[in-house]
């Protein structure tokens, strides 16, 4: 049995950042998320966000890569959000998605952030979120509501 510890930081928008995830849909939502990962052994150790996208920490297992969570947590949770008539208009996730590793020993930094998006989002918007996010980890391609040309 491999042992290993990789940590993702994922974030992810709704389609045309639609802010579908007002307060009372969005807890449901992102407990949604973390049992539907549990149920896949996707282990979403932080979830939250704000009413336009999602932040989580993954702790990835030996079998598993980061396009094969992404696309099981966003499609099955677009597919449950729109079953079981959670907005009041059809929802989307964005295909777009950033997830960056990071060290053991700054999971609990990255969880504080998290767990404090709403305070966040008082401040700053999710496009300048954003743009610290690309700009941070120097991302050199063109994201939607990106500054930054490839």
């Amino acid at each position: 049995m491999p042992f290993l510890r990789i940590w993702i930081h994922a974030v992810w928008a709704t389609k045309s950042r639609y802010p579908y995830l007002k307060k009372d849909i969005r807890y449901k939502v992102f407990q949604h998320i973390k049992e539907y990962g549990q149920s896949k052994d996707i282990y979403v150790d932080h979830i939250n966000g704000h009413i336009d996208h999602v932040h989580c920490l993954i702790s990835m297992n030996a079998n598993q890569n980061i396009a094969t969570i992404m696309n099981l947590l966003k499609g099955e949770s677009s597919s449950w959000i729109n079953k079981n008539k959670i907005t009041s208009k059809y929802f989307g996730w964005q295909d777009e998605y950033f997830a960056v590793s990071i060290s053991h020993s700054h999971r609990n930094r990255v969880r504080i952030y998290i767990r404090n998006q709403e305070q966040h989002h008082l401040r700053k918007t999710f496009e300048e979120e954003y743009q610290e996010l690309i700009d941070k980890y120097g991302f050199e391609c063109i994201f939607p509501g990106s500054k930054r040309k490839a």
